[in-house]
């Protein structure tokens, strides 16, 4: 494929929108929130901790209720995951990634429909994926009589 100068301004463009996307708000608050939770020692070690556990519960998986640690790695699992869940650090990384996913979703949503009505615009906001051409998503089957 030959460069042209079409192409040029488009790679200016994309690298324009990225520098906006990385220099807004939602870019921000999300650094800041993922450095408050890695830098904070005692919530790292928590988070390996629960991650060790997590790979020991997959194991557990494979052979389910017949495991004999099942119900022991059950309960763990959920009070580690309680505990993470209720942390404050924690909490504000996830709204912030939150934040962050909407506004990629809605460049994206932005994007796809200057380029064509019928584009397939995957979203994690159902109010961005109702407004795709093809609302329910592709997983359907067939059934959500989009022509994927």
């Amino acid at each position: 494929m030959l460069m042209t100068s079409d192409w040029i301004m488009i790679l200016d463009e994309v690298d324009e929108l990225s520098a906006m996307i990385l220099s807004s708000t939602q870019a921000q608050q999300y650094r800041d929130a993922y450095h408050a939770v890695y830098e904070d020692e005692a919530l790292s070690a928590q988070i390996k901790t629960f991650q060790r556990l997590k790979d020991h519960y997959e194991d557990v998986q494979r052979f389910g209720k017949y495991h004999p640690d099942y119900n022991t790695i059950m309960k763990k699992i959920r009070m580690e995951k309680r505990a993470l869940d209720l942390n404050e650090q924690v909490a504000s990384l996830k709204l912030a990634e939150n934040d962050y996913q909407d506004l990629l979703d809605e460049i994206s949503f932005i994007i796809g429909r200057s380029v064509s009505e019928a584009v397939k615009i995957p979203a994690s906001n159902p109010f961005f994926a109702s407004g795709s051409s093809c609302g329910s998503g592709c997983g359907t089957g067939g059934g959500c009589s989009c022509s994927a």
